[in-house]
């Protein structure tokens, strides 16, 4: 009988550090920080008893769509990670809080803030560098619901309890400014608690850019017929899971946003990301 590994000239020596390897890989922080999201149908789009649906979100109830496994950062990306990125020399410095009070980096005191102020080419870049991809814009909605049928995962309301937001009335800091929950401004990462998967701020804090183009009947048409990738081009991205400077009804799953992938002028202070991978 032919021993284990005989074929492949392996011996004790090499099966030993495989073993160890493979323990290390479970162990490493790209498995830690992530969530595994099984592979199934979800119903996309509209919620069950959502009366503000906008029609590119489809049908009240939603449409049966087929994502695979998949992994998903538990947090937004950083500013402390992303400037590993950039001390690397693979990711571009964003638009800093020299530019514009909104941004995170370069304000020492927000290291663990989302980084937001990112164009979508260097979103993708950073998560290249991390040997991840953007997560496209099913995988997203089906990780935010998180086996929800409801307008948020938790029920029908949000409120900064849930989520950071601007929901119309809490005030703190930043006096008569209800946006980011009275401080006016994004949060820490994780200041709220995990949805059923283990996923912080996927709604709220801020908008994360997926991989997708925007097409009106993508949750209609194009996602149910298995094209998960979406349109092959566009002129705007989808952004999703609204921000902390956006109401309520920004903030409900099916809610598509979209922002041209190059803010050149402007500053995407409520539009952050986080990374996926197969």
């Amino acid at each position: 009988m032919r021993q284990f590994g005989e074929s492949q000239g392996f011996n004790t020596h090499d099966v030993f550090a495989l073993m160890t390897a493979f323990l290390l890989l479970l162990a490493s922080p790209v498995q830690a920080d992530m969530a595994v999201v099984p592979e199934g149908e979800f119903m996309m789009g509209c919620s069950v008893n959502d009366p503000d649906c906008e029609k590119d979100e489809g049908p009240q109830g939603g449409i049966v769509v087929s994502v695979p496994e998949f992994k998903i950062d538990k947090n937004e990306v950083t500013v402390a990670e992303y400037a590993e990125c950039l001390e690397a020399g693979k990711c571009t410095r964003p638009k800093d809080f020299a530019r514009n009070k909104y941004c995170n980096f370069g304000n020492s005191e927000r290291n663990n803030y989302p980084a937001n102020c990112v164009d979508w080419s260097e979103a993708v870049a950073y998560c290249q560098w991390r040997g991840k991809r953007l997560p496209n814009e099913a995988e997203w909605e089906k990780a935010a619901r998180a086996g929800s049928s409801s307008r948020y995962p938790w029920g029908q309301d949000v409120s900064c309890a849930n989520a950071i937001l601007d929901d119309g009335k809490t005030r703190a800091s930043a006096g008569d400014e209800p946006d980011g929950c009275g401080e006016d401004r994004s949060w820490p990462v994780g200041s709220r608690a995990e949805n059923a998967l283990g996923l912080h701020d996927m709604h709220g804090n801020v908008g994360e850019w997926t991989s997708a183009w925007y097409a009106p009947n993508a949750v209609t048409e194009i996602y149910p017929a298995g094209a998960l990738s979406g349109p092959a081009a566009g002129k705007r991205r989808v952004v999703r899971g609204g921000s902390w400077d956006e109401n309520k009804l920004n903030l409900r799953s099916s809610f598509r946003n979209v922002k041209v992938p190059v803010s050149g002028k402007s500053v995407y202070g409520s539009i952050g990301f986080r990374c996926a991978r197969d």
